[in-house]
């Protein structure tokens, strides 16, 4: 990864700064956002804007942003885009920008010349985006979605509303949300007792999600309970700010004890139900035995509006009543 001359920098920082003092909220139609690195001037009428987060894609296109590049959803997989939002980036002819475990491409964003830059969300692109904040800034302002905004409706709001000024497209989606909520609370038989969502990587690692945010939060709303375990303090986010935490093997034939456990994988689907029960360990949890343990697919685990839309739609299908 190439680092940007300091020199460069330099000359940028005056250019930015000069923009500044002649800006702010009523002059050149700046916004003002502010973020938990404080607050940022940004282009009411950005441009060109990269992404640093594929997550957060699907809101930035439904908004209409002219997205010019963005980083896939994975460091060294395949780079395609979302079906939900397909068309829209194929129409912005957004590129993608290389990104590593290390952190982010700042030549390759420096090339893309965007007049603003969105980053944060959750996991590891929000660790990269928070320790390579003060370089991003030196290319285009810089907006950090808070890692304190674990849900769809957090991150769309402050996006539409307090990004790009729409919230008539957030409120829009919320209540369709809604509406679609209802209908299947009311068409669906919820399993007894309690629940567990296992993340899988690639290597075999299982990871839980954290109870009270992100996909458990949005199961809890139609019914189902999520158990409580992150709240018994013996378990720490597998990286700050990421929602959720690693169990070895060992601990998941202790810890996971609940009716219904939930199983997708980690940026990819990489395990199924049927693929764990053949291990031991697995096929004694009390869900495997009841036959309530479910697939789900990998996108449900950091979803936008149109992905929590297509969850659904999943979940009704799968508990229907009979």
């Amino acid at each position: 990864m190439l680092a940007i001359p300091i020199a460069l920098f330099a000359v940028m920082t005056l250019m930015l700064s000069a923009c500044s003092a002649d800006g702010g909220d009523s002059a050149g139609g700046d916004r003002v956002v502010k973020t938990d690195q404080g607050d940022v001037v940004i282009p009411a009428d950005a441009e060109r804007v990269v992404l640093l987060n594929y997550a957060l894609a699907g809101y930035l296109f439904d908004l209409d942003v002219p997205v010019v590049a963005m980083t896939p959803e994975v460091t060294d997989g395949e780079k395609n885009y979302n079906a939900d939002w397909a068309d829209a980036a194929e129409e912005n002819d957004t590129q993608f920008l290389p990104w590593s475990n290390d952190g982010f491409d700042m030549e390759s964003i420096l090339d893309a010349d965007p007049d603003l830059i969105i980053a944060g969300g959750l996991g590891f692109p929000l660790k990269h985006a928070e320790t390579s904040y003060d370089q991003l800034t030196q290319i285009a302002p810089t907006v950090i979605v808070s890692g304190d905004l674990t849900e769809w409706r957090d991150q769309y709001r402050f996006l539409a509303d307090d990004v790009f000024g729409r919230p008539d497209k957030y409120t829009t989606a919320v209540d369709s949300y809604e509406r679609r909520v209802a209908e299947v609370r009311d068409n669906i038989v919820v399993p007894d007792g309690e629940s567990t969502f296992l993340t899988f990587t690639a290597d075999g690692s299982a990871f839980v999600s954290i109870e009270d945010r992100g996909l458990p939060k949005e199961f809890a709303r139609l019914g189902f309970r999520p158990a409580p375990l992150f709240a018994t303090g013996r378990y720490e986010p597998y990286t700050p700010g990421g929602d959720s935490f690693e169990l070895s093997s060992e601990q998941v034939g202790q810890v996971i004890t609940q009716d219904t456990v939930f199983i997708l994988g980690f940026y990819a689907d990489v395990t199924s139900a049927d693929q764990l029960r053949q291990q031991p360990i697995y096929a004694a949890l009390p869900a495997f035995k009841k036959n309530q343990a479910f697939d789900l697919p990998h996108w449900v685990q950091r979803s936008d509006y149109d992905e929590a839309m297509r969850m659904l739609d999943i979940v009704e299908t799968m508990f229907a009543k009979k």
